[in-house]
């Protein structure tokens, strides 16, 4: 990887938000930056939409939404920054919007996403509430809040899950990795065990990581460098993955310094399509260069 044309390439085509949580992140700048830029994205109501996630271009607030503005804001250090927005979050959450009693789950999509430009895995669909993304984290998120105890069951029931859990998705996996490491921030130690816990979300790691290696970062596989930011959840015993994703990080960088996304939306908004991709684009290139940087381009 040229590191300094990766930086570039952020720097320049960045959108404020993604250029907080960089200079934050590689450059020791203000938490509290990032806090106000995520601010933008917030609806009166606490939740999170206004396409935060660029695939997503629904205004109004999504679980999923709220949880990527959950992920930023615990990645950056800077939920103690959140203050009014964290408030905001929980009294969205408690409002029962995009959750769906029956299953006991915040829903993955929303109807409301049919109305605006979307990918096509926005659009909702019997599967709704069947996994644990968004629920474990945002439900942990809550039980950090305000600790009742319906919260907490639900991320007790979720950690039971996982202990045997045979198959997980990498965003799954990543919803438990927030979930357990607010916890373990807040100092919540009466919900799970938190070592067993770690131990569980390190496994669930492994099982989402992606073994078909030829995939990496051309295919919507998760390798290692999906979980950069998540020190102390990676199994042992993956260098081989970690040597051949570093391998893709610097067979696929483009000329202009960035990184490429890896997916289509496969939905009639070639325009907006066309404005995601640039704005995914420098959260990804920080995604490779974190990891780059993680394991000192190579040498493990």
């Amino acid at each position: 990887m040229d590191v300094n044309k990766a930086k570039s390439f952020i720097t320049d085509t960045a959108r404020p938000l993604e250029l907080a949580e960089y200079r934050c992140i590689f450059e020791g700048g203000p938490r509290r930056a990032v806090a106000e830029e995520l601010k933008r994205f917030q609806n009166p109501d606490g939740g999170f939409g206004n396409a935060l996630e660029p695939d997503n271009w629904n205004p109004g607030s999504t679980p999923i939404t709220t949880n990527d503005a959950i992920i930023r804001l615990h990645h950056c250090g800077a939920l103690g920054e959140a203050g009014d927005m964290a408030e905001g979050i929980a009294r969205w959450l408690r409002s029962g919007e995009g959750f769906l009693p029956e299953k006991r789950r915040w829903a993955g999509s929303v109807a409301s996403n049919l109305l605006y430009p979307h990918a096509v895995w926005w659009e909702p669909g019997d599967h709704e509430g069947e996994g644990w993304n968004p629920t474990v984290s945002l439900a942990a998120f809550m039980a950090c809040m305000d600790g009742e105890e319906k919260w907490k069951e639900l991320v007790g029931e979720a950690f039971r899950w996982l202990e045997s859990a045979e198959k997980i998705g990498g965003d799954e996996a990543k919803c438990f990795i927030l979930a357990h490491g607010l916890l373990e921030l807040y100092g919540v130690a009466d919900v799970i065990d938190l070592e067993k816990g770690r131990e569980a979300v390190r496994r669930a790691v492994g099982l989402s990581l992606c073994r078909e290696v030829e995939k990496y970062g051309v295919d919507y596989a998760a390798g290692p460098s999906a979980f950069f930011c998540c020190e102390g959840y990676l199994p042992a015993g993956i260098d081989g993955l970690i040597k051949a994703d570093l391998g893709a990080v610097d067979r696929l960088q483009m000329e202009d310094g960035g990184y490429d996304i890896t997916w289509q939306w496969h939905t009639p908004y070639e325009e907006e399509f066309r404005q995601a991709r640039e704005w995914w684009r420098p959260r990804v290139t920080m995604e490779k260069l974190g990891f780059y940087l993680a394991f000192k381009g190579g040498e493990l």
